[in-house]
């Protein structure tokens, strides 16, 4: 009985889906509830450090795992190599010189 994990019901942070959970495995995002971004990031959407007092009043917010995977094709998708086009020369037609 030590061993099992009790399952906490609660609301994903990004799609707001309730679902539920072990709170110990559950990815969470650590969220600044005055601005409601993650902590360090600016509106923007660029990173910088924390205050102190942000960091103070942060909390952390759990994340479904279908919301995590579609972060992780996301993340694949903008990480993909860029397309390669064959180049092609277009053919003259002889100017009779």
């Amino acid at each position: 009985m030590a061993d099992e994990q009790i399952t906490t019901i609660g609301r994903c942070h990004v799609c707001k889906r309730t679902f539920g959970f072990t709170p110990a495995r559950v990815m969470k995002v650590t969220m600044d509830p005055v601005t409601n971004l993650p902590l360090g990031m600016t509106v923007a959407g660029t990173f910088r450090e924390p205050t102190p007092e942000a960091v103070a009043r942060s909390v952390e917010e759990p994340v479904c795992a279908d919301c995590v995977d579609r972060a992780k094709e996301f993340k694949e998708a903008m990480d993909a190599p860029p397309l390669r086009f064959e180049t092609w020369r277009a053919e003259r037609p002889d100017r009779g010189d």
